[in-house]
């Protein structure tokens, strides 16, 4: 697609990297889950800083309803955070909405991603 020059990984952690500047999209895909809100606001923090002027962070995970325990098998993610990590959960798209507003981003949208039980919300900082 002739885009390989554009496209980098960074090697280490998320929360000590440098992540440089002017990205057009920074990918976050099933990470946020596993720390709290406010671990989860200072990365997103540093992912806004890190974007274009109009910039947006893609995030891929296990968001449950609002209520919490639909759909049966997004909801029981829940579940694997709470055995699995110190503070992590699977977030509602009104606690991420929060979380990116926090951090600076101005909208966030919520796709679906049929044929699996993940959702990509789009948060954008224009």
């Amino acid at each position: 697609m002739g885009v390989a020059d554009r496209y980098r990984l960074l090697k280490g952690s998320a929360f000590d990297v440098e992540y440089g500047s002017d990205y057009d999209i920074i990918l976050l895909t099933n990470f946020l889950h596993h720390f709290d809100p406010d671990t989860c606001e200072n990365l997103l923090r540093k992912v806004y800083a890190a974007l274009a002027e109009k910039g947006c962070a893609v995030t891929v995970d296990f968001i449950p309803n609002e209520d919490r325990v639909t759909p049966p098998a997004t909801a029981a993610f829940s579940l694997t955070m709470l055995g699995s990590t110190p503070k992590g959960d699977a977030y509602t798209f009104s606690e991420l909405q929060r979380m990116f507003t926090n951090a600076g981003f101005t909208r966030n949208e919520m796709h679906e991603l049929p044929p699996t039980p993940n959702q990509a919300v789009v948060s954008y900082n224009y």
